[in-house]
Formats: structure tokens, C-alpha cells, sequence
């Protein structure tokens, strides 16, 4: 990538809004909407929810399913000098493995692997949530995957750096993180959770510091890139990550409230190299200097 800001999935579509706001030459990357082997709903509303430095979501990855994205959106993609990372979720280890055969053979630079969804085949149970799951999937799909496999690790889980690990042992070419964390709002007027589906996933500057910290544990625990999430709003934010280890960022929540987010991001990292006088990221990806 020509920068390492990456538009996170989930919170960007497909780039098409956005591309009304920003120049989408200028982000790095983008991983789209989660997708899905056949079109999905998603979860009934109320499905977002605000919260104090960030928001509760259980949208139930609504897409139109994964050949409608190759067939119509990435062309639109493809008018812009960024790199395309397709986001699959399943329910089974077959959906992923179908979805990233598809993929393999479409004009796209990565997959993304959503680990974070319920295994309906282990009693729901999502497959990032230990060894045995995120190896499974990870080394399944591998065997099906042509393109650059990036695995998102949940950080609902006792040991990210054991869970990375295995990751990297079975196949992943990178690492992201951190997905949202597991959730709720009430209203006490009603005395009933505020999402339709009671629990939702937390983004946004509230989950910050345990991004970085699990961005540092993970970066030190393995030898592939990782790529650093959660509470990103600026360029500060971001060589924060880096500086925990992070090889590149993503930008998620932070567009909703500024659609020019991922750039401002972008300028913020430039300017930051700029007044330090550093040559390069080099110059700061895991440099930080523990007590």
C-alpha cells in the first residue's frame, strides 16, 4: 500500500459514500463491508446504539452477498488507487472456504477473515474465541485462498497472544485487531437492553487503550504484520499504534462522526514524521520505550 491507513470494515460500505467526502486515492486500503456467501439482512433494528466515547452496534452484517460485491462493486473500487481487502464472515467453515475460493479469483489485493462469528457447528461458539477454533478455520481456509489471508482477531478472549500465535502457525500472512468488544446498553426507562438483539459490539475511542495493548502484546508475540484498531480518530492515535507495533491502521467508528476521517489520518502520520524529522515509519513501528 502506498500508506498504511486502511478504512475498516463495517463502517465504509463499499467506498461509494465516502468517495462523495474524500479522494479515495489518498487511503491506503480499504476492507469493505463484511460479506457473506448468500445476501444477508442483518439484525432488526434498534441495531446502533451510542454510547459514552464510542458506539454499540448488532447490524448482523447486512450485505448483498459475495458475488453481488465482485460482479458490482468491485469496478467502482477499481477506479480508485487503493488496495480492495474483501471482510467474509460464516456461520460454517465451508461458507469461508467457498467465499475465499470466489475471491481468489476476483480483482481484489487481500481477504480478511472475521473470526468473530458464531460457529452454528460448536454450538455457536465464535471460531476466534480459542486455539483449536481460530487454527481450524485459519489453516481451512488458507488451503482455499490465493490472495493475501489477513485473520481479525476478537478481543473477547483470556490470551490474545496465544490466539495469535495460532493464527500465525496456521497460515495467516498478517494479523488485525482489535474487533469490537462484546457490549450492552439499557434503557431504564423500559427496563429493556436498547439493541434489538440485547448485546452489541463496542468500537470507538473508549476501546482505545485496550486496542494498543493488545496491539503490543501481539506484535511481540508474532512475526507477521499486524495491523492496529480500535478508538482511531487522528494521526496521533495511529503512531500510537505503531509505536505498540502496528505495521498499519485502520479507521473505523471515527467516520461516522468525520467522513474525512481515514485522510485526516493519513496527514496526521505524514506530519508527525515531518516534525520528528524521521525518514519513515521504520522510524516508529515498535518503537516504544517501556518503563
Amino acid at each position: 500500500m502506498k500508506n498504511p491507513v486502511i478504512a475498516a470494515s463495517g463502517t465504509f460500505g463499499f467506498g461509494r459514500e465516502y468517495s462523495e467526502f474524500i479522494d479515495l486515492n489518498r487511503i491506503g486500503g480499504i476492507s469493505v463491508k463484511g460479506l457473506t456467501l448468500k445476501p444477508r439482512k442483518g439484525n432488526p433494528p434498534p441495531r446502533i446504539a451510542e454510547t459514552p466515547g464510542g458506539i454499540l452496534n448488532s447490524v448482523g452484517l447486512q450485505n448483498p452477498g459475495v458475488e453481488a460485491f465482485v460482479k458490482n462493486e468491485i469496478p467502482f473500487l477499481r477506479k480508485y488507487d487503493t488496495a480492495i481487502i474483501a471482510n467474509i464472515a460464516g456461520n460454517t467453515i465451508d461458507d469461508y472456504c467457498e467465499m475465499a475460493e470466489i475471491l481468489s479469483d476476483a480483482d481484489i489485493d487481500a481477504v480478511e477473515l472475521n473470526v468473530s462469528c458464531p460457529n452454528v457447528k460448536s454450538g455457536g461458539v465464535a471460531f476466534g474465541n480459542n486455539i483449536c477454533g481460530i487454527t481450524e478455520i485459519t489453516s481451512s481456509v488458507k488451503k482455499h485462498c490465493k490472495k493475501p489471508l489477513i485473520v481479525k482477531l476478537t478481543p473477547n478472549v483470556t490470551d490474545i497472544k496465544e490466539i495469535a500465535k495460532a493464527a500465525e502457525a496456521a497460515g495467516a500472512d498478517a494479523l488485525s485487531l482489535i474487533n469490537t468488544i462484546l457490549g450492552m446498553a439499557i434503557d431504564i426507562k423500559t427496563r429493556r437492553p436498547v439493541l434489538a438483539n440485547n448485546f452489541g459490539g463496542l468500537s470507538g475511542p473508549a476501546v482505545k487503550p485496550i486496542a494498543v495493548r493488545m496491539v503490543y502484546e501481539t506484535a511481540n508475540a508474532v512475526k507477521i504484520p499486524v495491523i492496529g484498531m480500535g478508538g482511531i480518530t487522528d494521526g496521533n492515535d495511529a503512531i500510537e499504534f505503531m509505536l505498540a507495533g502496528a505495521s498499519a491502521v485502520m479507521v473505523g467508528t471515527a467516520n461516522f462522526t468525520n467522513p474525512t476521517a481515514c485522510v485526516d489520518v493519513v496527514k496526521g502520520i505524514e506530519k508527525y514524521l515531518e516534525d520528528n524529522n524521521y525518514s519513515g515509519l521504520k522510524d516508529v513501528i515498535g518503537k516504544v520505550a517501556l518503563n
